[in-house]
């Protein structure tokens, strides 16, 4: 059973991902959607969001969707990510995330975020792998 929205929210705004202003707006066993505020402490000296912020964005995306996917008494951690910076995302603007899944396996899931900006343009595109803990 999927946990609602709401409740992983709840879960992530004491934590890194809430520090930095990730709110989850679609949850399920295959698409995670997130989106985030590109505030000035998130960015480069250019006014772009950091090459890390897409990454800790895109991370706690697919580690939601590996959650949500895990069987009971099960944890995750990531293992390997891999990120492809192609456009920017400026200060002010709101980034959204869409994870998928490449692979949901017993031990582990691979998941794959597109993270684009207010146009719509594709700024990162970042492919990970979670492992199965537990």
């Amino acid at each position: 059973m999927a946990t609602p929205v709401a409740a992983l929210q709840q879960r992530l705004q004491p934590l890194f991902p809430g520090l930095m202003g990730l709110q989850l707006t679609e949850v399920g066993p295959d698409r995670i959607v997130a989106t985030m505020l590109v505030r000035p402490d998130l960015c480069t000296s250019g006014g772009i969001l950091h090459g890390g912020a897409h990454m800790a964005f895109a991370d706690t995306l697919g580690a939601v969707g590996t959650f949500v996917n895990l069987p009971e008494g099960k944890g995750t951690t990531t293992v390997e990510s891999s990120t492809k910076f192609i456009g920017a995302a400026k200060v002010g603007s709101t980034v959204t995330g869409e994870s998928t899944p490449l692979h949901k396996g017993r031990t582990t899931m691979v998941w794959q975020t597109h993270i684009r900006n207010d146009a719509g343009k594709l700024c990162a595109v970042v492919t990970q792998t979670q492992l199965v803990l537990g």
